[in-house]
């Protein structure tokens, strides 16, 4: 077998109107509509599917909490770029600038947090 690209993930949220808000807001992320009633988030090729906290869709994880998730979205801005817009927004920085390495190599980094607690680590390849 040979897996190909990642089509989504899901998240697990409080709220979904607020997530979609913040990452529309912060991160710039198309809040998409989908099958019944469904909510997601666009990111390039790929999408995050949200689910609400109690109300997951069938079949999910075993243990799906908010909160609970650690995830990477590279940017094509310079981080000083990313940094001014987060303060901007008002999102604290976790850490960072920090140097990391990525699937393709060396990269700086930036964390913040959403709504839910999931750190949210903001990357450019150097």
């Amino acid at each position: 077998m040979f897996i190909k690209n990642l089509d989504h993930f899901v998240l697990t949220v409080n709220d979904i109107e607020k997530t979609c808000e913040f990452y529309h807001q912060v991160l710039g992320l198309e809040s998409i509509h989908f099958g019944n009633d469904r909510r997601g988030l666009k990111v390039g090729q790929q999408k995050v599917n949200l689910h609400q906290s109690g109300r997951e869709i069938l079949p999910c994880a075993s243990h799906p909490l908010p909160g609970s998730a650690d995830l990477c979205f590279i940017t094509g801005n310079p981080i000083h770029e990313v940094i001014t817009h987060l303060e901007g927004c008002q999102v604290m920085i976790e850490l960072g600038p920090v140097k990391r390495t990525g699937v393709n190599g060396p990269m700086t980094s930036i964390y913040i947090r959403d709504p839910d607690g999931n750190l949210i680590e903001i990357s450019n390849y150097m």
